[in-house]
Parts: C-alpha cells; structure tokens; sequence
C-alpha cells in the first residue's frame, strides 16, 4: 500500500492510499464501474449487456463477473482502490489484453446470467471496437466518489498505475473514451495522453446517445 499526500479544493492535506484490489472490495468495484459505464448518460453498457435491470440487479451480476476466476478485464485482480480514512474513494482497472480476452469476458457474462443474447448485444458495438496490441496495457473504470472530484484522487492511482506497468515492462498504455465524455477526455490529456483513433457509429449513438469512442495513448 503506497500513501499519496495530496491537496483538498480547501487546501487542507489528505492522505491517500492506493492499494491492489482485495475480495472485500468487490461491492465498491461494482458499483464504480457501473457509475463509469454510465459516465454521465442515462445507460452504460452494463445497463445494455443485463436488459436494463435495476441497480441492485445489476451490481449483483456485476460482482459476480468481478470475482469469476476466468479473470474477464474487470475482473478484481486488475484493480487498484484509493481510500483516504479508510473509506474507499475512487477506483483504476489495469488489463492486459493478452490475458483478459474477449472470450473469458463473454464467458463470465453467461455464468453471470447474462441473457442468451448477450454475444448479439456486443456484436452490435463492434463497430467501436479497436485492434488492441497485445504489447500494450489497457485501463478502465478511473472513476471516484461524489465528494471527492478533483482532489487528486485520479492522479494518484494513474502515478501508481504506471509505476507498475513499467515494473511488468510495459511502455505504452491506452483507454478508450466516449466521445463527449469531456472531463474524463481532458483528465487524460492532462497526463499526456494522445488520441490514436476514432470509431464513430449510429448503432452507438442510438444505443447511448454518444456519437462513438476515442482510443488515448501514452508512451512512458
């Protein structure tokens, strides 16, 4: 567990620590990626992927496709959680996308519960999906609690991230963003990401409200 000391918006001094995901964290995990999925719109993936269930129903399938030991990309293993106080405050996937295949996830999706449509869900967004190089490291769900927005959570668990990508001896990581996800597109940015491609599509549009996603990249 690595302490971060970082400034609050009222210039006070927060300790943060950024720490490897645990079994216990699997009900925040859930609920962070599907508050990420959503990124400000009505529906996010999972909400498409589990036929618009509730909240509850959702998180429930979600917890179970975090802890399968297929280890899908969001599975608990890739995670690193920020808390301050104990209290956990924010969350940072790290894939590999040799390891966490497309088929381990759809797998996960059906003993998840999935609907036996749930591959013909995702085929639809195949046309946003990109050529990931298998040299490259992904990361996902950068996300953190209302209250804690813009104290340097997120900066936090990136540094940490990145220190151990370059321990497993990667040098480049990417994420992909929707299009119109301003905030999360300029926090990138800030950390000199660079937009690599684009993949525009109606399906997507209709389906989210979103005209598509960006692929960022850094080179560290």
């Amino acid at each position: 567990m690595v302490p971060f000391v970082i400034p609050t918006q009222r210039d006070a001094i927060m300790s943060v620590e950024i720490a490897k995901a645990k079994e216990q964290d699997i009900p925040f995990l859930a609920q962070m990626i599907l508050q990420s999925s959503r990124a400000e719109k009505k529906i996010g993936m999972f909400d498409y992927i589990f036929d618009f269930l509730d909240d509850e129903k959702i998180i429930e399938k979600l917890q179970n496709i975090i802890k399968n030991p297929l280890e899908c990309y969001c599975y608990y293993g890739n995670f690193l959680v920020a808390k301050v106080n104990g209290k956990s405050v924010g969350t940072l996937c790290a894939y590999e996308p040799r390891k966490a295949t497309k088929e381990h996830f759809l797998q996960a999706l059906e003993e998840a519960g999935c609907s036996s449509g749930c591959a013909e869900k995702l085929t639809n967004l195949g046309e946003c999906e990109f050529d990931i190089n298998n040299r490259t490291l992904m990361f996902d769900f950068l996300e953190e609690v209302e209250g804690y927005v813009d104290v340097g959570i997120l900066k936090a668990l990136m540094q940490k991230a990145l220190l151990q990508a370059r321990l497993k001896g990667y040098r480049i990581a990417q994420s992909i963003v929707e299009i119109g996800s301003l905030e999360t597109l300029l926090f990138y940015e800030k950390l000199s990401f660079v937009q690599k491609a684009k993949k525009e599509s109606e399906t997507y549009k209709e389906i989210f409200g979103r005209n598509g996603v960006v692929l960022l990249e850094l080179e560290f």
